[in-house]
């Protein structure tokens, strides 16, 4: 004779409705890391590889105007107090003052550098790319925090290294690992079984709202914004010279400054 283990209707379709909760909670995880870690990804490659350095170049022009702007303030109040310039001194003045400048000019330069860097990875073909996403999706089930709130260190680090591949399309990486995490079942003699399903429905019925404003939001910022744009390439063209006529209403401001200052400090 063989025992079966007969559940409670309750029990069962709470099983049920949390089970469909974990799928679609896995589902949404995997939109939106496909959002952010691939589709956003490729979007922001392609736009600082088309339109990025032309940005650093405007960025770059702007410091330049600014901060002789503010040289020459600086030198008309030395000469408005009657004080001896030193043009090393306001230079002095000048870095300090220019300091963030610098920094938001590395951070463009940073991005162009990874955007040039993520053009060389490879490109897979759409059998693999199909591959990559129903590993990753089996992945998140078994690994993401969110869907297993208790997990190892361990785990979470495979997990990080899951993401990691994703975002490289690292396909090897993601097979090696698929083989290692297998789907958590939940138990079905726990005391409080019940009560657990309960709490777990509700957690991960806010972790769907999560998940879905997270996704909202990704599409409403750069680069999602951009998206249109950079598969058009008339409208790429009107940007680029758009870009370039600000760049040399720049450069002439740039020259303009320079010979007033010369004046200012003969």
């Amino acid at each position: 004779m063989t025992d079966n283990i007969i559940l409670f209707p309750d029990f069962q379709k709470l099983k049920e409705e949390v089970d469909k909760l974990r799928t679609e909670l896995s589902m949404l995880v995997l939109e939106r890391d496909e959002l952010r870690l691939v589709e956003c990804k490729n979007i922001e490659m392609i736009y600082m590889l088309e339109l990025g350095s032309l940005e650093y170049k405007i960025f770059e022009t702007q410091c330049v105007f600014l901060r002789l702007k503010r040289k020459m303030e600086l030198i008309q109040a030395k000469k408005n107090r009657q004080e001896k310039i030193v043009l090393s001194q306001i230079e002095d003045t000048l870095d300090a003052e220019f300091t963030e400048f610098q920094r938001k000019l590395d951070e463009q330069l940073n991005k162009i550098n990874a955007a040039i860097e993520r053009s060389h990875f490879d490109v897979l073909s759409d059998e693999e790319a199909r591959e990559l996403k129903k590993l990753y999706r089996k992945i998140v089930k078994a690994l993401h925090p969110d869907l297993n709130p208790n997990l190892t260190q361990a785990q979470l680090d495979l997990f990080i290294n899951a993401v990691n591949a994703y975002e490289k399309g690292d396909i090897n990486t993601l097979r090696i690992i698929d083989e290692m995490v297998a789907e958590p079942i939940l138990s079905d003699d726990h005391k409080d079984a019940i009560t657990q399903l309960a709490q777990e429905k509700k957690r991960l019925i806010d972790l769907l709202k999560t998940v879905k404003e997270s996704i909202e939001k990704i599409k409403s910022e750069f680069p999602y914004t951009v998206k249109e744009l950079i598969n058009d390439p008339q409208k790429i063209a009107a940007r680029k010279t758009e870009l370039k006529s600000i760049i040399h209403e720049y450069e002439e401001a740039i020259a303009a400054y320079k010979a007033r200052i010369e004046e200012m400090v003969r």
